[in-house]
């Protein structure tokens, strides 16, 4: 609908995984290089993880696409099989048509394997959504890698999905498949708002835009804070502000506008919560406190004990800080950071400091002699 208001030849910010858009960050180019050397070296079984809509299947499908003709990729892409179900469609991926039980498939495959392996040819088994996967099926899974010669693993074998998929991983029912994995990597979101804007601007250039700040930067800033990075969230975001802009005739894309998209979505930026901590307990009780003031003041009566009403502090005398006593007053600029400032004409010295350590009774132990 809105592609000719703003100059696009299609529309930029579909949500399906067409391997023409794929914007290669850090995380992808390290993907690439796994899957590159994982399949062309013969590891066997490789893990990619990431978090949900950071372009895991765009990636998967930009590599098959650009695979040779001589590597046999099988696809698996929904993984709520169970055991005979995921044989059946492994049967079907790789053309195997003359078998009734798994024994059958097994030899079949083997055959298979081993003809192309001899020939120097490359055979992919790509699980899609592998965290989803049963702990039967991951089983089964294993026991592919065992096809393999001397020296090399036969089928290779790639297991894409969310985070979970480590947790899946660490069970420890399935520790020999961890053990199998010769290579892990991640996709992850995109870091930076230069980044996004980035995204962004490819994904227009590739849709024939004529000019790039169809977005202004201050969307851009804020597409970022609302999708954490994650590409499907900025296509979305991009994708509805987009029509939003075209039914109001707006030909820049503004914060405010990309604001309404995710207020409709649910997807405003989170805000951090503030600790919040209860007052720290007085250590003191309001004599030990009186007594301690006392001391400082140069009033103690030299026994560690002082009347409480002379010189309790004022919440314990349920007084305001105007009654406050003058010898518990302080001016602003006796008030030093990590520095004693002396309250008489003379300066303290540790023979003064001790002295009044022990008439404040925090000299004294248990037994009341002097430490």
């Amino acid at each position: 609908m809105y592609a000719e208001f703003y100059g696009l030849k299609e529309l930029p910010f579909a949500l399906t995984p067409d391997p023409r858009y794929i914007y290669f960050t850090p995380s992808h180019t390290e993907v690439m290089a796994n899957l590159h050397y994982g399949i062309e070296s013969g590891k066997g079984l490789i893990v990619v993880t990431g978090e949900v809509g950071t372009g895991k299947t765009t990636m998967l499908r930009w590599v098959m696409q650009r695979l040779d003709r001589t590597v046999l990729v099988a696809y698996i892409f929904n993984p709520r099989l169970s055991v005979p179900e995921f044989y059946q469609h492994l049967a079907a991926l790789f053309n195997i048509q003359n078998w009734e039980t798994k024994s059958d498939l097994l030899i079949e495959l083997g055959k298979v394997l081993e003809s192309r392996h001899s020939r120097g040819l490359r055979t992919v088994l790509i699980i899609d959504e592998a965290h989803g996967l049963s702990s039967n099926v991951l089983e089964e899974v294993r026991l592919l890698c065992n096809f393999e010669s001397d020296t090399a693993k036969q089928l290779q074998i790639v297991l894409t999905g969310q985070p979970e998929l480590r947790a899946v991983l660490n069970n420890p029912d399935l520790r020999q498949l961890k053990q199998r994995v010769a290579l892990r990597c991640e996709i992850k979101a995109l870091p930076t708002v230069e980044e996004t804007a980035q995204y962004i601007n490819t994904r227009l250039k590739v849709a024939g835009a004529v000019r790039p700040d169809i977005f202004s930067p201050g969307a851009v800033d804020y597409i970022f804070r609302c999708s954490e990075g994650i590409p499907r969230n900025i296509n979305n975001l991009c994708d509805n502000a987009l029509l939003n802009g075209f039914a109001a005739g707006e030909p820049i894309i503004t914060r405010a506008a990309i604001q309404e998209v995710a207020e409709t979505f649910d997807v405003l930026p989170r805000v951090p919560k503030t600790e919040e901590r209860e007052a720290p307990a007085r250590i003191f009780g309001a004599a030990g406190r009186a007594e301690l003031w006392a001391a400082g003041n140069g009033n103690g009566n030299g026994n560690g004990s002082a009347p409480k009403s002379a010189y309790a502090l004022p919440e314990d005398r349920g007084s305001s800080a105007g009654d406050f006593p003058s010898a518990f007053k302080i001016s602003e600029p006796d008030i030093v950071v990590n520095e004693y400032t002396p309250r008489s004409e003379s300066p303290m010295t540790i023979e003064d400091l001790g002295t009044a350590f022990s008439r404040s009774g925090l000299g004294r132990g248990n037994n009341g002699q002097s430490l």
